[in-house]
């Protein structure tokens, strides 16, 4: 079968049958954009969001986790693991950040990756956590099964950009990362994900 119209990346592209351990990803930016895209949620084009911050730059293809939703259950985990106030889940998609040794060109773009853990960035009281995965297939980073294996380099990277991604001069940093996780306990934020969307559209029905 196929499709005559275009599938809402959010809604409808399956986020894959061997998830939490590989999922399908919507890639919104990469690397070498110099403006913010993101999914728009009524019509699923990308749209611009912001141009990015001074000179902050995305450090990885980054996105979304099709069929996800932060909300109540991600929310809880982060309450686990951080001793922060936190109201609840941001509202979106799950985000995701896809380490490859190749070029990809430009946003609008479907892949499989393969979670090896990832942060819980606490932004504006809200979980907004970032999984942190591999190309499926990429012959450099698919060594790394997880996220402690990677370079300190990179680690780093992650860190300064998710907490001044939307730092302005003369204003407090609304973003911190309360801690960072294994593999396995990104697949429990995958799974949290998953049923916090499930539950969305219940409500929506």
């Amino acid at each position: 079968m196929f499709r005559t119209n275009k599938a809402h990346p959010w809604h409808g592209v399956p986020i894959g049958e061997n998830a939490p351990g590989e999922v399908t990803v919507f890639i919104e930016i990469v690397p070498r954009d110099t403006v913010k895209y993101e999914v728009d949620k009524e019509t699923g084009y990308l749209k611009i969001d912001r141009p990015q911050q001074y000179s902050n730059v995305v450090p990885a293809n980054y996105g979304f986790i099709p069929q996800t939703y932060c909300a109540g259950g991600v929310a809880d985990l982060a309450r686990r693991g951080s001793a922060s106030t936190i109201t609840g889940g941001d509202g979106d998609p799950l985000d995701i950040l896809v380490l490859s040794e190749h070029h990809i060109p430009r946003g609008d773009i479907i892949l499989k990756a393969m979670p090896i853990g990832g942060f819980c960035l606490i932004d504006d009281n809200e979980a907004d956590d970032k999984i942190i995965a591999v190309l499926k297939g990429d012959k450099v980073f698919e060594q790394y099964q997880e996220i402690s294996q990677l370079p300190k380099g990179i680690l780093e990277r992650f860190e300064h950009y998710f907490l001044t991604y939307k730092s302005l001069p003369d204003a407090p940093n609304i973003c911190e990362i309360a801690y960072s996780y294994s593999r396995e306990q990104s697949y429990g934020v995958i799974k949290a994900a998953i049923k916090d969307y499930d539950e969305l559209l219940g409500r929506l029905k």
